[in-house]
């Protein structure tokens, strides 16, 4: 059994609501309504609106947890020693299967986290924002949201905005890949270590941050320091978003205050009484028992005490009838295949270490537990990205949470339990089952001037073959959203000037609901 979670699951709300505040009262919130429920907004200068951020101790959402006044703080100064404008950028590239909290928010809170992204452009003195994203449904809802704010990309603006999308995959969403994607390469971590805010985006130093933490920055400002940590627990005040999935009998999207008891989320979720482990934060994240479950409550440091994490808010507890080292291995088999293949503790590390585990599940014994140990060992901290040390993590924990179960492997061959595969992952072969959102572009070559040099090919082979005569051959088709920035990248490298990009009409009947039938302009050519 796998089931993929649904792009917006069930939404439900312990306590007040604050993130999720109107989702009683309709499915998205358009800017009107927006308003009606939150209210205007009031701009900040950039030391107050860090010192708001230190007040409430607000940190990262994504995963990572970094304070958000420190960065907001290294922005500016990085900006002002420079003399440039930095840039913002919204994160909400979500590609991991367990994880839906971003999505959600992008989805149906949509200019709750556009608010939190201006208030930080405006206070640090920025004109350009970005947004990146995943799926085909939250870009539909950010483009809408753009569009009902009167932001976009064009010149002369006061604030440009942009969308990007990125490939659904666990390296996509990291901050170094996004802002990679951004500025028109792969959504792939560069195997350098540079502070966005130092260089960004467009090498301007950039502020980064997922969809929830501007969320969270929006509702702070709207209802101060004092009102916001009436919420919570002490040392983490406000509320958190989690994807509960795995052996529950409803999947969810919950918002809940810190300093809640984490059994309490799982009943209300539907999960085992008492599960025989629950993955916290993800599969970066950690295991831990029932009997941890019984004391953590959610908060970062109460899950760390117990040897947990709440990373990027997805929490998966498995019950007493499924191989819990069998389930693992379906993750481990995923982990190494969202390899990004740049270095060899990813490209090969990984491999190795979800082949150690099946044979030791196989009954390969003590030597096949110690190469899986040992091939653990040498992928922590060589990476070229996060994703080896978080899936070295995930291996560690495995092995460290299901002792027992680890035993009756090695020494007997199995533990008796069929793996039913409760934890959600892409199914075999996977394809995003909507077609690409159409930009309403078209590629055009002017054949007079080809000179088939073949770089556009090499650039957008989706659209663009070499046919047999050692020319292009175009793809009578309208560019996918997703593939603008590349279809563009080939039409300016042309050495020939004989590519360019012309809109379209696009008929009514294919248009999607909410993005406006662009009219026909010429966007621009290979002499641009």
């Amino acid at each position: 059994m796998n089931t993929p979670l649904p792009d917006v699951p069930e939404v439900r709300v312990v306590g007040l609501p604050q993130l999720t505040q109107g989702f009683d009262l309709v499915e998205r919130l358009d800017l009107q309504m927006h308003l009606k429920v939150h209210g205007p907004l009031e701009p900040m200068t950039g030391e107050r609106l860090a010192q708001l951020a230190e007040e409430i101790s607000l940190r990262g959402r994504g995963g990572a947890g970094f304070p958000f006044g420190q960065k907001l703080r290294a922005v500016a100064k990085s900006a002002i020693r420079r003399g440039v404008r930095p840039v913002i950028v919204v994160n909400g590239s979500e590609g991991e299967p367990a994880c839906r909290k971003d999505t959600v928010l992008l989805n149906r809170a949509p200019h709750l986290i556009l608010d939190g992204a201006l208030l930080a452009a405006e206070a640090v003195g920025a004109r350009t924002l970005v947004v990146a994203v995943t799926r085909n449904s939250t870009e539909i809802s950010m483009r809408a949201a753009l569009a009902e704010r009167g932001l976009s990309d064009r010149r002369g603006q006061r604030m440009r905005a942009r969308i990007v999308r990125t490939p659904e995959r666990m390296v996509s969403g990291e901050a170094s890949s996004v802002i990679r994607a951004v500025n028109g390469g792969p959504a792939l971590p560069p195997g350098r270590r540079v502070r966005a805010s130092d260089s960004g985006v467009g090498g301007a130093p950039t502020l980064l941050s997922n969809a929830e933490t501007f969320a969270q920055l929006a509702v702070a400002a709207r209802i101060g320091a004092r009102r916001y940590s009436n919420t919570g627990a002490g040392s983490e005040p406000g509320t958190v978003m989690l994807t509960i999935s795995g052996a529950v009998l409803r999947p969810m999207v919950v918002e809940v205050p810190t300093g809640v008891p984490l059994r309490y989320v799982l009943q209300l979720a539907g999960a085992p009484p008492l599960p025989q482990g629950v993955l916290t934060g993800g599969y970066h994240g950690n295991w831990i028992d029932a009997a941890a479950v019984q004391e953590a409550v959610v908060s970062r440091e109460s899950l760390s005490a117990v040897g947990g994490s709440l990373g990027a808010g997805a929490i998966l507890p498995i019950g007493p009838e499924t191989c819990p080292l069998g389930e693992a291995l379906r993750v481990a088999n995923w982990l190494a295949a969202e390899t990004a293949g740049q270095c060899g503790p990813c490209k090969l590390g990984l491999p190795a270490a979800a082949g150690g585990l099946a044979d030791v599940i196989n009954g390969g014994g003590p030597a096949a537990l110690e190469a899986l140990r040992e091939v653990t060992q040498a992928v922590k901290g060589r990476g070229a990205c996060k994703h080896p040390d978080g899936s070295a993590r995930f291996f560690a924990s495995t092995l460290s949470a299901f002792t027992d179960d680890l035993a009756a492997h090695v020494l007997y061959g199995g533990c008796g339990r069929e793996t039913t595969g409760v934890l959600p992952l892409p199914l075999p072969g996977y394809q995003e089952a909507e077609e690409s959102i159409p930009s309403g572009e078209k590629v055009l070559i002017d054949w007079t001037l080809c000179q088939g040099h073949g770089l556009c090919a090499d650039i957008i082979p989706e659209l663009i073959r070499i046919n047999p005569d050692g020319y292009p051959s175009v793809a009578d088709a309208v560019v996918p959203t997703h593939m603008q920035g590349r279809a563009q990248r080939a039409v300016r490298r042309c050495p020939a000037l004989a590519m360019r990009m012309e809109q379209t009409v696009i008929p009514a009947s294919a248009a999607r609901p909410g993005l406006p039938v662009s009219r026909r302009r010429e966007l621009g050519s290979g002499r641009s």
